[in-house]
């Protein structure tokens, strides 16, 4: 079997941003609410807030807890990753698909203390048939702030029956007894 890779193939193409994508500017919601990296009912989870950028890019931030250490004082570097991979993967707002992690590769480039607000940036590079190529970083305490990890990912469109085909059966009860559970309206359907 060929390994996945993520950097950009030949052939792969920059898509146009969908007319129906979300606006630069707005908030994009949480897919699900028990999400660990975007959920508000994760209780010490990262709490992503992702915004919609101009063309197929978010910017998003987290504030590192003393729920997210690896060493004593900074963050985990699996949480870092689990950070960029919800940013990367959050970019299917905005190309309108609904995208899974098939390979992520992550490099760490300084240290990321409790009580450091992380800003993502996530951006599409390209597209080759169902697989979307995508990279970005976080920076320290702003937007423009020294870069701390970065990462590039190559994510892989599945249709919506894919997560209730692999969900747990409670869970798509849960989700049948309370639709808000869910936050992407235009999917409930499938529930």
């Amino acid at each position: 079997m060929t390994p996945l890779r993520t950097d950009l193939p030949p052939g792969a193409q920059l898509p146009p941003r969908p007319a129906n994508a979300p606006a630069p500017g707005t908030v994009l919601p949480s897919h699900y609410v028990r999400c660990f990296a975007c959920g508000d009912q994760s209780a010490h989870g990262l709490h992503l807030r992702v915004d919609a950028d101009a063309g197929l890019a978010l910017c998003a931030t987290f504030e590192v807890t003393e729920h997210h250490q690896g060493a004593p004082g900074l963050a985990h570097g699996g949480l870092l990753s689990c950070a960029l991979d919800e940013a990367l993967g959050a970019l299917g707002h905005l190309t309108r698909t609904s995208l899974v992690t098939g390979r992520l590769e992550t490099d760490f480039l300084r240290p990321v203390p409790v009580g450091t607000v992380l800003h993502l940036s996530a951006r599409v590079e390209g597209v080759l048939g169902r697989r979307v190529y995508a990279s970005g970083e976080g920076r320290l305490n702003s937007p423009t702030g020294r870069v701390a990890v970065r990462a590039r990912g190559l994510f892989v469109e599945v249709p919506m029956e894919h997560f209730v085909t692999h969900a747990r059966a409670e869970d798509i009860q849960a989700i049948e007894q309370d639709p808000d559970l869910i936050r992407l309206r235009e999917h409930q359907t499938i529930f």
